[in-house]
């Protein structure tokens, strides 16, 4: 008992406790860039009331400025030089991938391997700026067009504001692209997903603190209260288990003769997860349809256009129109990455090299049919589950007239981030544990 505590604490001090500091640097290097990021979602953009912003919010609160300042983690409410926040990116990231299932120059790009990759990442940075540009110079627009009843929120109108404003926020939105991706190099977890994520929690607190108050104020009951705790934790354990849910393909191996042994015969499973695309249809879905609602809401809604209030009237949260279109995207999204993801024929024709195949099913192009087929039908249920958990707030707030926004496309992202980040760890204090594993068996050759 006693020489195998001492093997343990051995191997744990020459793997896990040595190389656990590389992990707690990148720890330590991904909370220092979110915190950063979070400084700088409370530095206001120049030549903006704040006072007059503020009425000029809340009067807009309710429609689409709620979900862009969930993703913006409150700095569109307070108006910071990242009130775009890594948007631009995202909406640059889809553009990007579509072009590059449609053009074939581009896939035949992404096929190079690593100097492809660094190219199409370049393109992605370009959009960025290109979209950045225009989003922040129609924000600066319709920032000029904003008066409250104590007067207009930007100070100074005119050409001057709308250039800072312009180079202001698109400098925010590179830094934060820029953060996003040392957070990945550096860090742990996929950088824009923190960023989007650190956001999210960040407004746990105060959507808290104002359902109590409502409690207290007698606006709402405890019953309700309590109801939506509940409801909080079932869709919470209802998105863990979707997430970890899988079906596994069985792939059996041939026996082979290898010089006088017989070796191989063994059979394994393919996991095939029910949700492929995770957190990025949501993402991708809330990104495309905020950049029109973007310019509907900044334009001329209540200005005597009758076009733009419509709109503006149907694509409010919990309208049919809105729910549909949001759905409609979150189904798009979920079938377009899953095939971006995983290519049936590329997988079967990997299993027939190694030859591998599947019970029952000719290897080739029976066997990519028969992928192809597994996952369209896993991949209605991921999408049905992500379409119910993030339009659940809407029928609430349609259907039930709820005070505060419930966000399931929020929870969602904050659970599976956490889930990923959390694997993520997992994963390097394993491969820690085997390198020092390996480290000893050497030692002890050495000692041989």
């Amino acid at each position: 008992m006693a020489s195998a505590v001492e093997q343990f604490a051995a191997n744990l001090n020459l793997g896990s406790f040595a190389k656990a500091e590389e992990l707690k640097q990148r720890l330590w290097f991904t909370l220092g860039a979110l915190v950063i990021y979070r400084i700088g979602t409370y530095i206001p953009l120049p030549g903006i009331d704040p006072h007059v912003w503020q009425q000029i919010f809340q009067q807009k609160q309710g429609g689409v400025l709620d979900m862009f300042d969930m993703f913006s983690g409150g700095a569109l409410h307070r108006m910071s030089i990242f009130a775009l926040n890594i948007m631009p990116y995202i909406s640059a990231s889809i553009i990007m991938q579509l072009l590059t299932s449609m053009n074939p120059r581009l896939e035949s790009m992404k096929k190079e391997g690593e100097s492809g990759r660094k190219k199409l990442n370049q393109y992605t940075r370009y959009f960025t700026i290109i979209l950045a540009i225009v989003q922040s110079y129609g924000l600066a627009v319709g920032l000029e067009n904003m008066h409250s009843q104590t007067g207009s929120a930007v100070i100074h109108a005119g050409m001057f504001f709308r250039i800072s404003t312009v180079i202001t926020i698109v400098g925010g939105t590179i830094f934060l692209m820029w953060l996003g991706e040392q957070i990945t190099a550096r860090g742990v977890g996929n950088g824009t997903s923190l960023i989007i994520f650190s956001g999210i929690v960040a407004g746990i607190p105060r959507a808290v603190a104002g359902t109590l108050a409502l409690g207290q104020e007698g606006a709402i009951s405890p019953l309700t209260i309590l109801g939506i705790v509940l409801m909080v934790v079932g869709v919470v354990g209802f998105i863990v288990f979707m997430e970890r849910a899988q079906r596994r393909v069985v792939v059996q191996y041939p026996k082979r003769m290898v010089g006088n042994r017989m070796s191989g015969g063994d059979s394994s499973h393919m996991p095939l997860k029910m949700n492929t695309s995770g957190v990025i249809p949501p993402i991708f879905a809330s990104s495309l349809l905020l950049l029109p609602l973007t310019i509907v809401g900044f334009s001329g809604v209540g200005q005597g256009n009758d076009f733009m209030d419509m709109i503006a009237r149907y694509l409010q949260h919990g309208q049919p129109a809105y729910m549909a279109l949001y759905g409609g995207l979150i189904v798009f999204f979920a079938f377009f990455y899953t095939a971006i993801v995983f290519n049936p024929d590329e997988t079967a024709e990997n299993l027939r090299k190694y030859g591998g195949f599947v019970p029952g099913i000719r290897p080739g192009k029976a066997t990519a049919d028969y992928l192809d087929y597994v996952l369209t039908r896993i991949t209605v249920v991921g999408a049905a589950y992500l379409v119910f958990v993030c339009l659940l707030p809407e029928i609430l707030i349609a259907k039930f007239s709820l005070p505060f926004y419930f966000g399931g496309t929020s929870l969602l992202i904050t659970v599976s981030v956490m889930m990923d980040t959390v694997a993520q760890i997992h994963s390097h204090l394993i491969a820690h544990q085997y390198e020092g594993l390996i480290k000893k068996s050497r030692l002890r050759g050495t000692r041989k």
